[in-house]
């Protein structure tokens, strides 16, 4: 069964249309305020759009268009939601916590002991059965709440940043649980970790603003970025313009010459993006000479420690862009905050492609 969705929520400048099929999980990513857990909210039936619908199969969760007023509570419409706090419930112990759903549709407390025995099993968490929230750790206690989530058979899954609130050891089992978890079932997965999307993910969606900015398959959106969140997520560089022959011309004029990807025939003046690695950046002081590459001013906006190297930023929001150097080519330029620089980078280390 598919899930589509389509809504508007006018006092949060929310709009956004999207369609899962049937065992497809796709991360939804977006910078803070994007619009990511109103999603999440609307789904669930938290929030009320302005207008839209949405449907699961041939159940409709609402319906506001034309007139109509359908809107099912949340507890039945099959969806089931995972925040990043486990919240449960602090008198049951783990096995009554994901026994509720069972008994609350209706199983014997026998059939709903067994059916949390399973999935407390399927979470590695089968030892935890008789401990009380209080007595879990956070990545334990993330468990069984995924396992009360599952337990209540939801035809779609909602995930809000699970991984959020763990810390560096916890964080990796619950991911690995997950990907077992989320074999061919319908779920949707808010994050900001761009390896929950590859591990888990077969799809993203980009969500700036209420909007979506890019949809692709996950390996697409993360290596070949279209919106510049999804290229700051991958660690890429990204230059939107005009497609030509050489590469692609910025809206002020500025030219990056490029390699065109293999498999589309560019056609000059269509849109199109240049992506590069910070790492390919080289940093002069004035202009450059020698082999053909891209060499422009910009101002210095930023220095901070990235690994081994430095990461020098530049620019503006819009056009900001990085640059990857040793700690002793910065101290050796001198470069501070404010500084006019040259960004250099080979063409032959740049990728383009429509937008």
């Amino acid at each position: 069964m598919t899930f589509e969705l389509q809504a508007s929520l006018r006092s949060r400048n929310f709009e956004m249309s999207l369609s899962l099929k049937d065992g497809e999980t796709v991360a939804i990513l977006g910078p803070n305020g994007a619009g990511k857990s109103t999603l999440l909210g609307v789904i669930a039936g938290l929030l009320r759009p302005d207008s839209g619908s949405a449907r699961i199969g041939d159940k409709e969760l609402f319906n506001l268009d034309g007139g109509t007023h359908l809107w099912s509570p949340p507890h039945l419409r099959g969806t089931a939601l995972l925040a990043q706090e486990a919240l449960l419930f602090p008198h049951l112990n783990a096995l009554d916590n994901v026994a509720f759903g069972p008994r609350s549709a209706g199983a014997s407390t026998a059939a709903a002991r067994e059916t949390a025995h399973h999935w407390l099993e399927e979470v590695d968490a089968a030892n935890l059965a008789k401990r009380k929230p209080a007595q879990l750790s956070g990545g334990q206690a993330q468990r069984v709440a995924v396992a009360r989530a599952l337990a209540a058979e939801p035809e779609l899954l909602l995930l809000d940043e699970p991984m959020a609130a763990l810390d560096i050891h916890a964080a990796p089992l619950l991911r690995r649980v997950l990907k077992r978890v989320l074999q061919d079932r319908k779920a949707i997965i808010v994050t900001h970790d761009v390896l929950d999307a590859y591990m888990l993910a077969d799809r993203v969606i980009v969500v700036e603003k209420g909007h979506i900015t890019e949809v692709g398959a996950t390996r697409q959106v993360l290596e070949r970025p279209r919106s510049h969140f999804a290229a700051g997520l991958a660690g890429l560089n990204l230059v939107t313009g005009t497609i030509t022959e050489d590469g692609i011309t910025t809206p002020d004029g500025r030219v990056f010459a490029g390699h065109h990807d293999s498999g589309w025939s560019p056609s000059p003046g269509q849109a199109g993006v240049a992506a590069f690695p910070p790492s390919s950046v080289s940093v002069f002081l004035g202009d450059v000479h020698g082999s053909p590459r891209n060499s422009f001013p910009v101002t210095i906006t930023d220095l901070e420690p990235h690994g081994d190297q430095i990461r020098v930023r530049a620019g503006d929001s819009a056009q900001a862009l990085s640059a990857d150097i040793t700690p002793a080519a910065s101290a050796d330029l001198g470069l501070v905050p404010g500084m006019d620089v040259r960004f250099v980078v080979k063409s032959a280390l740049v990728s383009v492609y429509p937008a």
